[in-house]
């Protein structure tokens, strides 16, 4: 069954429905990860690089406090948007719109750059490190994190998506677990030019809501949004009844607990 207020007109804009749905469900817990390993200290300048609706940035602007300063930079001018409505810390937020292989700042001027969940959709992903090593001090530091390979519930999501709606939008859904390869992550990091590199990866756990819930809020989250609402009902019936099925066994009292394995890579400059 379609949740209660869910609007098959898509009418909302997928970066509002990522900042409602996508960050407290998956993007919050990933991000508090991602800010806990870079260690940030008061006073740092922080670059968060594809930082969508600024989640990380939020986060990392208390870690930095008092002193530091955060910039957020997205080549989406929607997500940026809903970034500069949000609510931000105590400290405010700079917002930049590029792309991380054009990144607008001088070289030297972060401590610290961070990217959630970011690093496998960059166009050129060496061209994209070098720019960020570009614009770290001596001895700044690189935190990211890529989660993968993709979860069961997400492989099914893929599944339902490629039967019922289009290869292509199954493919964006294999494409956010595309870079979890500890080896490739650290030839990438070497590669744009970073010293010390290490890599690792652990599990965390997600609580997901129900299977209905999950659907729509990720794919109005996501820019399979525009790719499902362009098929008509009978296949958005359809993809969401496979879903169902294929969630079953991992439902517990309506909600489901999942887990994705998170690669974290530390760079340093």
């Amino acid at each position: 069954m379609v949740p209660e207020g869910f609007d098959p007109s898509f009418a909302r804009s997928a970066a509002q429905s990522y900042e409602e749905f996508f960050v407290p469900t998956i993007g919050r817990p990933v991000a508090a990860d991602l800010v806990r390993a870079a260690e940030l200290r008061p006073g740092e300048r922080v670059l968060d690089v594809a930082c969508g609706t600024g989640i990380v940035a939020r986060l990392a602007a208390d870690a930095v406090a008092p002193g530091g300063s955060v910039t957020g930079l997205d080549p989406n001018p929607a997500m940026l948007a809903v970034a500069r409505e949000t609510p931000p810390p105590a400290d405010p937020i700079a917002w930049s719109e590029a792309p991380a292989e054009a990144i607008p700042f001088p070289d030297g001027s972060f401590d610290v750059a961070l990217c959630g969940m970011g690093l496998q959709f960059f166009s050129d992903r060496t061209a994209g490190l070098r720019e960020i090593r570009r614009v770290l001090a001596e001895g700044g530091r690189l935190a990211a994190n890529v989660p993968g390979p993709t979860p069961p519930v997400f492989g099914s999501l893929a599944e339902a998506l490629a039967r019922h709606v289009s290869p292509e939008s199954a493919g964006f859904v294999r494409a956010v677990f595309s870079l979890h390869d500890e080896d490739e992550l650290r030839r990438l990091a070497s590669d744009a030019g970073f010293g010390e590199v290490e890599v690792r990866s652990a599990p965390t756990t997600l609580h997901l809501p129900g299977p209905a819930e999950l659907l729509w809020g990720y794919v109005r989250s996501t820019p399979l949004a525009a790719a499902v609402a362009g098929v008509e009902e009978k296949r958005r019936a359809a993809l969401e009844r496979d879903f169902l099925e294929a969630c079953a066994p991992f439902v517990d009292d309506g909600t489901m607990t999942g887990q994705v394995t998170m690669t974290t890579l530390i760079a340093t400059k």
